[in-house]
């Protein structure tokens, strides 16, 4: 690729300009970043915190050569709730039980260092071929469902405010002009607060009463205050339910890697190269999760600003990532964040989690996935049939006596040995750059410039 002759060089915008551009960064992050701690009662401080530094962390893994931010990471989400809920079944609190699941999160990450270094010696191609499309659409399609009932739930609080939210995302992704298109999310959650807010629906008392300078991170919050009374069962099966998703996690991030390389006309999967991506990618997540905050992932948002921009100077990413951090430090933001209106939080979820499993699907359709084949259509039908059916059972987990599983990691793991040892495979990572992009977890795909 050759980079391309539209681009604006920082040193010629002004000071003024590019600290404008890099508050939009932080904008274009904001409204999915900070919902990943209101769904999962993660800290809101910390979330921002380490978004801020793991995009530092990330920069400086790829020579500072990707203008790339890390959030929060919406995939997730489903292994949150699956840890929260065995610990609360075992007499944890969710406050308790959170630090477990950042410690499967925290395993998560170290994975994206087996994968770097597997690119490393092998290629992609090689390594690619054991996680199909077959495997990791209908990973990500159970991950969408499974999490939909707390959504439904939320929205069951006030079905006029979740809807609210809804009508604004949708107009504001679909007709909305410039930033207004990249920033949907955030709009409709601005938008349905608001309304709440003016009907009295919102409880303001912990916004009154939060400082406005304090520290983001909480020792109770943190994987750390796990050891000091652990309880070793939970601390396995939170990584054997986590776990698997990285899987899906690293294939977003690839995708990521190619749709802002699409953008910018600059081959990063060569310079710095993947596997420095993922170390950045896997190092701001475990980093992350240590301290009670959610995984990391590169941003489809921002490629979209990017895209508008011609702005492709990573050093205004940079300039977004400081005011992240500078923003984890104000409790009083975070309160007001905290007394969001349940109905928004299921509104605006509805629409991620559908979006996650159309993301699938559409891994799927554009990997171009023969169901003719018997053996394809098995390993999808046996992944969420035991993803979906074991979540939504009584139990919600299967117990195999010394741990027990969730329904997303007994299906990732089936679905993984099914494709290895089951003959047909057909499936070859860089044949279909289409294909190989299509698990990109973008806000707005149509925003992803093509070469």
């Amino acid at each position: 690729m050759k980079q391309q002759d539209a681009i604006y060089d920082v040193r010629s915008l002004g000071t003024g300009r590019t600290i404008t551009l890099g508050l939009q960064h932080m904008f274009a992050m904001f409204g999915a970043t900070v919902l990943v701690p209101v769904i999962t009662g993660l800290s809101m401080s910390a979330t921002l915190l380490f978004a801020g530094l793991g995009t530092l962390i990330f920069h400086l893994c790829t020579k500072l050569k990707v203008p790339a931010f890390l959030g929060s990471s919406f995939a997730f989400l489903g292994g949150y709730a699956t840890v929260v809920q065995m610990g609360m079944a075992g007499g944890l609190t969710q406050a308790q039980a959170l630090p477990y699941a950042c410690i499967g999160v925290f395993c998560a990450g170290l994975m994206y260092f087996v994968l770097a270094a597997l690119f490393a010696a092998f290629g992609p191609k090689k390594v690619m071929r054991f996680f199909p499309p077959i495997v990791t659409g209908p990973i990500i399609i159970a991950i969408g469902l499974i999490l939909a009932g707390s959504a439904i739930n939320n929205c069951n609080q006030n079905w006029w405010i979740a809807l609210l939210a809804i009508v604004i995302i949708i107009v504001c992704n679909i007709w909305g002009k410039r930033m207004i298109k990249i920033i949907p999310i955030l709009l409709g959650v601005l938008g349905s607060y608001i309304v709440a807010a003016c009907f009295g629906l919102c409880d303001f008392t912990a916004v009154k009463e939060a400082a406005w300078v304090g520290m983001p991170v909480k020792w109770d919050n943190t994987a750390f205050a796990v050891f000091v009374n652990p309880n070793w069962g939970l601390v396995v099966a939170a990584i054997i339910a986590i776990l698997p998703i990285s899987l899906a996690t690293m294939m977003e991030h690839i995708g990521d890697m190619c749709a802002i390389s699409s953008t910018t006309g600059i081959n990063y999967l060569e310079d710095p190269g993947l596997h420095r991506t993922l170390m950045g990618d896997g190092l701001a997540t475990a980093l992350a999760s240590l301290f009670g905050a959610p995984a990391n992932t590169t941003y489809g948002e921002n490629t979209g600003v990017l895209n508008l921009t011609k702005v492709y100077d990573p050093k205004v990413i940079r300039i977004a990532a400081l005011f992240a951090i500078v923003l984890s430090f104000c409790p009083k933001f975070s309160a007001i964040i905290a007394c969001m209106p349940a109905a928004t939080i299921g509104g605006v979820s509805l629409v991620l989690y559908g979006m996650i499993s159309a993301v699938g699907v559409r891994n799927v359709v554009e990997n171009k996935v023969d169901f003719k084949s018997s053996r394809n259509v098995i390993v999808m039908a046996l992944i969420l049939v035991l993803a979906i059916g074991i979540s939504y059972s009584q139990a919600g987990c299967l117990d195999l006596g010394f741990t027990k599983l969730s329904g997303l990691a007994v299906a990732a793991l089936v679905g993984i040995i099914l494709n290895a040892i089951l003959p047909g495979k057909d499936y070859e990572f860089g044949s279909n750059e289409l294909g190989d992009m299509a698990v990109d977890f973008e806000i707005n795909p149509s925003l992803r410039k093509k070469k």
